[in-house]
């Protein structure tokens, strides 16, 4: 018997200890968690914050140059429309509003959102490309009723993955396939810009500084969809990735900073001072060249 009491005493010390390792290692995984959701709420806020007036902006800058018949700022616009209701999501989300039916609208009108943007993307790189590669079919095609009928098109389309996202399709497969749908821009974006690189030079009506544009949106196009979305959906794909995980987290906070990232398109729509980098780049490579081949 006291051997028994010994042993059971030593258990209950052991067990004891136990808990309370248990309890720190829960405090401190706790207050980590909680500085780093801190840190999303106040870089939410910001990008709130800045992106809403600098994106309205933006959208009637725009406007002005579509009523002068100007097909490719219409793409832009509705991209940068996606933008607008993204950071009207990013408002509800930081009020914290405790009515779980408004939470779930707002996602859900979030992932619809971001599904669009994408396409609004490849509606910009596309039209870039047609420049460049097909000047006289998009000269004479060009009309702001195609480019409607598009962007009536690419609005409609996202409904399909809220539509998969509220099905009874599990979580995962619906990870699965929305990744893979999602990775379909990539290799357009690279085609696009490689066909722009290619037809450059043969390209006679379109104008030196237009293309420096051109090359410029399709570049952006490019790094703004590998840097801040392909992160995202290459965690989907990944096993082992909880939705606790900092890289998680971290992917998430690169999908907002998208819509400050589209307004560097609005930059490169606008013809003065991004004219003025652009062909001073332009002349320092030049200049670079001439003095290699001189040396040579």
């Amino acid at each position: 018997m006291e051997d028994f009491y010994i042993n059971s005493t030593s258990q209950e010390e052991s067990y004891d200890y136990s808990n309370i390792t248990y309890n720190y290692t829960y405090y401190d995984s706790y207050e980590y968690y909680e500085k780093i959701y801190f840190i999303m709420y106040v870089v939410t806020c910001i990008i709130s914050g800045v992106g809403l007036p600098l994106t309205l902006v933006a959208i009637y800058a725009l406007y002005s140059q579509v009523r002068n018949d100007h097909v490719a700022p219409i793409y832009v616009i509705n991209l940068l429309i996606t933008d607008l209701i993204q950071l009207c999501c990013f408002i509800v989300k930081v009020a914290t509003t405790e009515d779980q039916l408004i939470n779930y609208i707002f996602f859900n009108i979030y992932i619809y959102c971001v599904t669009a943007s994408i396409g609004f993307m490849v509606c910009v790189a596309l039209e870039r490309y047609l420049v460049i590669a097909c000047p006289l079919w998009y000269r004479f095609r060009r009309t702001i009723k195609i480019s409607v009928v598009v962007c009536v098109l690419v609005w409609i389309l996202p409904l399909s993955f809220v539509l998969m996202f509220n099905s009874s399709v599990d979580f995962n497969t619906y990870n699965t396939i929305s990744s893979v749908l999602y990775l379909l821009p990539l290799p357009l974006f690279i085609f696009f810009l490689g066909g722009v690189l290619k037809a450059l030079s043969a390209s006679i009506s379109v104008p030196s500084d237009e293309k420096r544009r051109i090359v410029g949106v399709l570049v952006l196009v490019l790094l703004i969809y590998i840097l801040l979305f392909l992160p995202r959906i290459i965690l989907y794909l990944a096993d082992g990735v909880t939705s606790n995980s900092p890289l998680y987290r971290l992917s998430i906070m690169f999908v907002r900073f998208s819509p400050l990232a589209d307004l560097t398109l609005y930059v490169f729509m606008r013809k003065g001072i991004i004219d003025k980098l652009l062909s001073s780049v332009c002349c320092c490579r030049m200049d670079s060249s001439d003095i290699n081949s001189s040396s040579v």
